[in-house]
């Protein structure tokens, strides 16, 4: 009686094994399924501001370091220049920062990361102390966000070494600014641009 009872539980237990191993089989492909069908979100472009393959205009302003700057202007280096709109009262952009400053240092030798805002010049210097962001060009310069037509932050616009505009969006994590590099790497106006033409 006890052998025969070892052996249903036995089948009992292997043919539970074999229907989780099935639905399991089953939740992965579903996974997939889901995986393709949701796109991975990029930098949100607004409707007004320059279009993605225009040069940039030529405003001439200065850091906060006294260094000379003019985006429209071809660099000598070669890298591509990552103009990022901040605020010291934007908790996104605090929240952002660190992101900043690793990719800064690790596409240090293909983009330069330059921050740029308006405002109270010591209210500036005390944030840009604050959040250790001395390593990076920070620019103040109502002029400059006017040309871009910057309404929302945290912002970023792409410039390639000719002055000529790759990728802008607002940018809210990693993935946002992740995506701009993508669409420069992919030489598309964006990374959905780019999904919507291999789907059609």
């Amino acid at each position: 009686m006890t052998d025969v009872t070892l052996s249903i539980s036995v089948a009992v237990l292997w043919a539970l094994v074999l229907i989780l191993a099935f639905v399991v089989l089953a939740l992965a492909r579903q996974i997939g399924v889901l995986h393709e069908r949701i796109a991975p979100v990029g930098a949100l472009m607004t409707a007004k501001g320059l279009a993605v393959g225009d040069r940039v205009p030529s405003v001439v302003t200065q850091d906060l370091n006294g260094k000379s700057w003019d985006f429209s202007r071809e660099r000598s280096d070669g890298k591509a220049t990552l103009l990022l709109f901040v605020s010291p009262t934007c908790p996104v952009c605090k929240s952002l920062l660190p992101i900043i400053k690793d990719v800064s240092r690790v596409e240090s030798d293909r983009f330069e990361i330059v921050l740029a805002s308006d405002g109270d010049l010591t209210e500036h210097q005390q944030y840009r102390e604050r959040e250790s962001l001395n390593a990076l060009p920070y620019i103040l310069s109502a002029p400059l966000g006017m040309s871009f037509q910057i309404g929302r932050l945290p912002y970023s616009v792409l410039i390639d070494a000719k002055g000529i505009l790759k990728a802008r969006g607002l940018i809210n994590s990693r993935e946002h600014l992740e995506s701009l590099f993508e669409a420069y790497r992919l030489n598309v106006a964006s990374i959905q641009d780019y999904l919507q033409n291999q789907h059609s």
